[in-house]
């Protein structure tokens, strides 16, 4: 009786979720004319303060009557819009209640059912309509941003530099640690996520569509690790940008402490653990199809550090020319003019030249050149969610690690929601990642040389901590037999990481290691040959350096500690010579985990 019972109302929560769906299809229109007014009434606002700024050219001239005329006007039109609207709106409401009354308080379902379907449609209704409007809008400002830079005065406002964009991007990192999750993150990356999930598929097809030709050959003349862009060869600092995207230590990270807490049942980890991988391998692919179509006289161009092929495209064209990439100096003019941008030259990090590829294979799918400025445009923001994502979340990982660590000094630490403890904490960790940033961007190299190796050594030192752990935790559960599936990527990630940890430590060749690109700026500090202002720089660089060689030595003694730490364990385990303990939480069944 019961169980009938429930179905009856279950069916009835559905079925107003149905009613409310068939209301919103048959009213779809006034939701765009309640669009129109929220428009227009904006722009009646606008329009008074219009009015009201051409009245005068100096303050104080503007005529009272004149002054009288353009609020009357703008009031009357705002007051007549708004009862217009409210009548239509309270017709809709009579003829929706009238036709539906039999569904509501005339049928023999419980209030509460009623209550709980209006409210369940109505956030559906709203989800989706913030999603489309959302994604309206970005798209919009995508193409507004090209009338913002057309304008002198507006330009100004948004053109930042680097240092000042460093700082832009520090501050937003200690909003998204310190700020509730509703607040901002859940908002961005809800939007953000339509974005790149359909940005890459996009770019998928497109690829199939336009199938480009690849221009870069193979291998170069820069695989023996002297390259412009990237010093070092191709085992392990290749190995390590693979490993980035099929084995992230980073997002091992996350979702142990996310995932689990976000799916229904435990046989879904396995779709999202190595689909997240796959989808983000497949990302490299893509990405690598779109910037190896680009001529290789561009690439080299666009991402080359100034300090290498010049600053002007005269020089780069010389210099990339005689590396065997031809170039000449009216490409680079010509497509920095196509995608609105005053040069690509000497755009290191990658980013550019990946948008340049996108925005290629795009507008030859869609729009063509005329529209190439746009879609370029489009990609850097589509990369620019991606980075904010990482930034985003592991700034507020990172944020509870320091929280749980400081709670062994003080209790009150460890307590997410106590507000002290959040902002200290976030302002540590955001300090940290914070500086190096601001380095990086302060670097004549352009900072991919010392960012990029810390970034991906960091990552694959998470990786490898992360299958040491599952390794443990698969010897403690006896599952030996299961050993490799952990054990050899284990070791594989740790042989490419340590490797290439020790030469951005110890390598001779400055261009590659740390210590060897300090003591060579050190010496011409030495030689008192420097101006004042280039020797301050170099001292800083110096200091950065020896910093950079630093940390990476601290990241890879402690990964080493943990897996001689968990060698000793394992040891110990399948030697008999200590208890398994596992702390795991008792299994408790749910309906919803048949079949797992």
């Amino acid at each position: 009786m019961i169980g009938n019972s429930l179905r009856w109302e279950l069916n009835a929560f559905v079925g107003f979720i149905e009613r409310q769906k068939n209301l919103y299809r048959r009213y779809w229109l006034w939701e765009a004319v309640w669009l129109l007014y929220n428009l227009v009434s904006v722009l009646s606002i606008g329009y008074l303060a219009a009015g009201l700024s051409t009245l005068g050219l100096e303050p104080g001239q503007a005529s009272l009557h004149q002054t009288q005329l353009y609020l009357l006007v703008g009031a009357l039109l705002w007051t007549y819009l708004s009862l217009v609207f409210f009548e239509i709106a309270f017709a809709i409401t009579w003829e929706r209640w009238e036709g539906t009354i039999e569904y509501t308080f005339m049928a023999p379902i419980k209030r509460l059912t009623h209550l709980l379907g209006m409210s369940a449609a109505s956030l559906i209704y709203g989800i989706a309509r913030t999603a489309a409007i959302g994604f309206a809008l970005i798209l919009f400002v995508v193409v507004a941003g090209q009338w913002v830079a057309e304008s002198p005065s507006w330009a100004r406002v948004f053109t930042l530099s680097g240092p000042a964009l460093a700082i832009a991007i520090i501050l937003y990192g200690y909003a998204a640690s310190a700020l509730p999750v509703w607040l901002l993150l859940a908002p961005r990356d809800y939007l953000s996520a339509f974005i790149k999930v359909g940005a890459v598929w996009a770019l998928a097809a497109g690829i199939l569509l336009v199938r480009p030709t690849i221009q870069m050959s193979p291998l170069t003349r820069f695989a023996d690790g002297t390259g412009p862009v990237f010093a070092g060869t191709i085992f392990p600092f290749c190995f390590i940008t693979i490993a980035c995207g099929a084995v992230s230590g980073f997002h091992s990270l996350i979702a142990s402490g996310t995932t689990p807490k976000l799916i229904t049942r435990e046989g879904h980890a396995r779709l999202i653990g190595y689909g997240s991988m796959l989808m983000e391998s497949f990302v490299g692919v893509m990405a690598m199809v779109a910037a190896c179509a680009l001529s290789p006289g561009v690439y080299f161009a666009m991402n080359s550090p100034a300090g290498i092929v010049g600053q002007t495209a005269e020089a780069a064209a010389v210099t990339i020319s005689s590396w065997g990439f031809p170039l000449e100096p009216q490409t680079m003019h010509h497509l920095a003019q196509q995608v609105g941008e005053r040069t690509l030259l000497n755009r290191t990090g990658g980013a550019p030249s990946l948008a340049v590829g996108m925005a290629q294979v795009f507008s030859r799918t869609l729009g063509g050149t005329r529209l190439l400025g746009i879609w370029y445009h489009f990609a850097l923001m589509f990369e620019a969610l991606f980075i904010l994502t990482v930034l985003d979340a592991g700034t507020r990982v990172g944020r509870f690690m320091v929280q749980e660590l400081l709670a062994h000094v003080w209790k009150p630490f460890g307590r997410t929601s106590w507000y002290p403890s959040t902002l200290l904490t976030s302002a540590l960790i955001v300090g940290a990642w914070g500086y190096f940033l601001y380095l990086g961007v302060l670097d004549p190299l352009g900072g991919i040389n010392s960012l990029w190796p810390m970034f991906g050594i960091a990552n694959q030192l998470l990786a490898a901590v992360a299958l040491v752990v599952a390794t443990t935790i698969l010897i403690k559960m006896g599952r030996l037999r299961w050993i490799w599936v952990t054990l050899g990527p284990m070791i594989w990630v740790l042989s490419v990481t340590m490797t290439g940890s020790f030469q951005k430590i110890f390598h001779p060749n400055p261009s590659i290691g740390f210590l060897a690109y300090a003591n060579q700026l050190a010496a011409k500090l030495a030689a008192g040959n420097l101006p004042a202002a280039k020797a301050a720089e170099t001292a800083r660089l110096v200091f950065n350096q020896r910093l950079n060689a630093v940390v990476v030595g601290v990241l890879a003694a402690m990964a080493l500690i943990l897996v001689f730490e968990a060698l000793y364990e394992w040891f110990r385990i399948l030697s008999k010579r200590a208890p398994v303990v596992l702390h795991e939480a008792p299994y408790v069944a749910t309906r919803w985990a048949e079949g797992d």
